[in-house]
């Protein structure tokens, strides 16, 4: 139980010193929950079939190491679609006065003219 909660909490502040926190903070909650209690479980079964056997390195612990991957994979996956698709509200203008110039040719006189 220990290992799983001090899991927990490294995953997440790894996640957000990697990913940013900025990203973080738009997924929805239900994907860094399930991601991150899912590497949580999948760390804590992998040390559990580590020290279960005799030999550290067994099958249990190569397939809970290729889950992890797969885990850390999904969370690399979610942040890239959460900075891809965030909003581009902000431009920088601290007074939130837009500039914008628009070049028009002037009509020759001719046609105005009766």
């Amino acid at each position: 139980m220990a290992e799983f909660l001090l899991a927990i909490l490294v995953i997440f502040e790894l996640w957000s010193q990697v990913g940013g926190q900025g990203h973080l903070d738009l997924m929805p909650w239900y994907t860094k929950f399930f991601l991150a209690v899912g590497l949580a479980v999948v760390t804590v079964a992998g040390t559990a079939a580590a020290v279960r056997h005799d030999r550290a390195w067994n099958a249990k612990t190569i397939a809970c190491l290729i889950l992890a991957l797969m885990l850390a994979g999904g969370m690399a996956a979610a942040t890239y679609y959460a900075h891809v698709h965030e909003s581009d509200e902000d431009t920088g203008d601290e007074d939130g006065v837009t500039n914008s110039r628009v070049i028009t040719k002037s009509a020759p006189a001719h046609i105005f003219s009766l």
